[in-house]
Parts: C-alpha cells; structure tokens; sequence
C-alpha cells in the first residue's frame, strides 16, 4: 500500500552531481530548500578512461546529508530512498578495499570477450535484455582481473548503500544494469558469470525489492532524525526516471532530454513482449522491466553548439526557424551511437549547408536530428507494444526548450505531455519504493498539422542521409 505519512529523503547518484533532497510521502513532490548539492567531476584520461573518485563521492555525498540536517530538514523522515547511475563497477580486494577509481559508464576500456563455438549473442540479449558491450560487467570484469589482484566487484550504489548500512548488497534493478542478471529469474545468468570469469559470490547479493536496512550505528549521532528509517534498494536512474516522470505502465512512453536521452516503457516482467536486438531492458524492481533505446547524443549537442557558435542566451532557441525545414540536416552522432550499432565518436554530419545559413539554422537541424533519432527508438517501442504510446516529456533539456518540446511533439505526431517535476529521478525512486503512481503534471502539447506535415516529409531524407553517415564513420 502506498504510504502517505512523513516525509521521504532521496539520494541521486549521478554522474556530474551527487544530490540529497526531501519529499513529500504522498506524492514524492520536492520539499522547497531541502536539496543539497555536491558537484561530480569525472576524470577522463588517455586510454578511454572515465572515472570518479570513490571517496570523494561519497564523502561529498554525506556532506549532502550534513547540510539537510544543519537546516533543519532531516525530521519527520520515514523513508530513505536511492536513485542511481547505471553501470558503473568498482574492484575490491580481499578486505573490500576498493583497488580501483569507480569507472562509469563513459569509460571505453575493456576486453574482448572470450566465447565458445555454441555461444548465441540474441539467445543471451534475449535474456540479459544486454549486448556484449564494453559498458558491461562481463567485459569490465575480465579487463580488471588483467589491472589488479580483484576478488570482488561492486557498483557504486552498492558501496554507497554499505557505507550507509554496514550491508554490501545490490537491487534487481541495480544488477540489470550490469548486464549480468537473467531477467525473466531476478539472479545472475550463468553464462554472462562464464563469460565474465566471475562467480555470483563475488558480486553483491540481490536484494527483494521489499527489502530494508537502517543506518548503521556510526550515524546515529551524525544524524539522530535517521536512526532506525528503513533504506530501500536503489533503482537504476533510467527506470527511476520513467517511473518519475508519469511512465509507469505499458501504455505510456517516456521521452528524457538530459545531457543524453532515453525513450522507454516500463512493463510487467511476467509475460514481456520478445525483445527486438535493438533495444535494450532492465528491470524496475521485483514486478516490472523497462524497455527502451538510449541516445548519446541531447543536450550535450545544444551545449556544445551554443558553445563552438557563441550563441547569446537570447540566440540558444532557433524560434526563427520552421519545425520540419529541410534544408540543413544534422545526423548527430558527434557522440557516436549505443549499442548494438557500432557509429564510432567523431561521427556527426550536416548536409546541406550554405552561406546564407545561421547559427539558429544549424542549432534547429541539430534539434531537428536528435528528435527523429528518439522518434526512431518510439516507433520501435510502439510496434513493440502493439499500440500507439501515449507520450510524456522530461528532463533539463525538456525544460529548457519551448522550440525542442514543440519539435518533439511535431515528429512523434501525436501529443505529449510535459513532466513538470524537475527531480524525476529521486522522484521515481520514491514511487517504486513506496508504490505511487505519479502524473506529469505539466502543460500538455498538441502537434501542430503544418509542423508534422514537415517533418513526414523530412523523414525519408533523413533517413537516406542518416545511412550515407552511417557508411561513412566505417572508412
């Protein structure tokens, strides 16, 4: 039953910040002040390297808990809940001493895998809902083994949840990101164990989603509100972020425009529709998978454009320019794309460029190409589900963009609806917890006829551009 009293404290792990901040029990909506904030560096390196400094995360993090607690907003708490990145792997020694820096999804460095004759790479997608890509465990693994003398391995959300707890255990949610977990059984798929040289014991136990620790005792003058609240098992931010936005069933699609962008579904597990090569699913928690496609290039590519053109803020909308107008194409793999396609970095292109184009024509096509990309994974998820999805929008980019939510709404040609809660993600972590089913919330969109009428009549070209790109970032 969903709970209503008290109020919730929600930790998100993310890349480029670590963040505490309080809720409302009922219906997970941000308390005003009670956020705190520690910024997130990674480092990246020669190599492909990309990390973050374990110790400094988290004692960033609980400096994050201090600062609630100095005004006077760690009362009343009944829940802790976790919203995390996916991912990420740290090896440990044999005390559970950390050997490495955590590496984080950007990180490139890993290993050819090692496979039999008889090993079926859709048989193993089909169960693991993941690729035998070098974002997960079971080339992360074998790489590590080769750097230091590891006997165990964990995610960063499982070592927080041990700092916290005294307890090294992860959530199903958490462990189907690491591309090791057979999802349809909520355990570690042997194969993917094989493949990673690893045994279950050496990775963190999963945890039922119903399951909850308290602070450990080192914490309890630190923090006197806290003691004896029951922690829940982090979620994956994907999943926590579709949940958090208003995406919680088979009926709806969530679109999030962050630094990169997902469209996703979240859909009971028991009885989940064949999962299509490419696409990629995860699970919720006990009950629910989501399934989706991600998209490496979002906000990223307006930062960098408003960037590389010196765009005044009063320029970083293309208000000038039509949805749909066709006579600059982006195809924006600047970031390269997601597994299973293979487009290396360095892969974006614009096309039909001329003098008498402007900043706004080239921040329009931009916007324009990284619409039709999730547009291509929405299509995929109808067809999946066998209905046309409803649609919600979320995420800073979302927010930030009057021009992008009406080109969004224009290439899916149907209407959206806006998620007008910031923190989706700590949000959706507090829903799957404590079972709320939140609503968007914000202004709902109609498409515009003339703008969908463009942008259908861009799409065949795009596409034709889109597969020259693609054959290109192969020479």
């Amino acid at each position: 039953m969903p709970t209503t009293d008290g109020r919730v404290l929600a930790l998100d792990l993310g890349t480029s910040s670590a963040r505490a901040l309080v809720l409302s029990a009922d219906d997970a909506a941000p308390v005003p002040g009670a956020l705190a904030r520690h910024r997130i560096s990674p480092t990246y390196g020669a190599g492909g390297s990309a990390t973050l400094d374990l110790h400094a995360y988290v004692e960033g993090l609980l400096g994050c808990l201090d600062e609630l607690q100095q005004n006077g907003h760690l009362v009343d708490i009944t829940a802790i809940v976790l919203s995390t990145q996916w991912h990420s792997i740290v090896a440990l020694g044999t005390k559970g001493e950390p050997l490495t820096p955590v590496i984080t999804w950007a990180d490139t460095r890993s290993v050819d895998p090692v496979l039999g004759k008889d090993f079926d790479e859709h048989a193993y997608h089909a169960r693991t809902g993941a690729w035998l890509h070098r974002l997960y465990w079971p080339r992360r693994i074998p790489w590590l083994r080769k750097e230091v003398a590891a006997t165990a391995f964990a995610g960063l959300p499982d070592l927080v949840l041990e700092r916290l707890t005294g307890e090294r255990v992860t959530s199903v949610s958490v462990a189907s990101g690491t591309g090791s977990l057979d999802l349809a059984t909520g355990r570690y798929d042997e194969e993917a164990l094989a493949i990673a040289g690893a045994s279950a014991g050496e990775l963190p136990a999963i945890v039922p989603t119903g399951w909850t620790a308290a602070l450990s005792a080192e914490y309890a003058r630190r923090w006197p509100g806290l003691v004896g609240v029951p922690i829940h098992p982090p979620t994956g931010d994907g999943a926590a972020s579709n949940v958090g936005t208003g995406g919680y069933d088979e009926t709806t699609a969530a679109v999030t425009v962050g630094t990169s962008a997902a469209v996703r579904v979240v859909h009971p597990i028991d009885n989940a529709p064949e999962l299509p090569w490419e696409l990629w699913r995860y699970r919720v928690d006990d009950e629910r998978a989501v399934t989706g496609m991600a998209f490496s290039a979002a906000g990223n590519l307006h930062a960098w454009l408003t960037s590389v053109l010196k765009l005044d803020k009063d320029q970083q909308e293309p208000t000038g320019v039509e949805i749909g107008s066709s006579h600059v194409v982006a195809i924006p793999f600047h970031a390269g794309t997601r597994p299973p396609a293979t487009v290396p970095s360095a892969s974006g292109v614009y096309f039909g460029l001329s003098f008498d184009d402007t900043g706004a024509d080239l921040l329009a096509a931009s916007l324009q190409g990284a619409s039709l990309e999730i547009d291509r994974g929405l299509r995929m998820l109808d067809s999946l589900f066998g209905r046309e999805l409803e649609v919600v929008l979320g995420g800073g980019g979302i927010d930030a963009s009057a021009w992008w939510r009406r080109c969004l709404t224009a290439t899916f040609a149907r209407p959206t609806t806006v998620c007008a809660e910031a923190e989706v993600g700590a949000r959706g972590a507090a829903a799957v917890a404590l079972g709320l089913s939140p609503e968007p919330g914000g202004e709902s969109l109609k498409p515009v006829p003339e703008e969908a009428a463009r942008v259908a009549e861009l799409r065949p070209r795009y596409e034709k551009l889109r597969a020259l790109a693609v054959e290109a970032s192969a020479i």
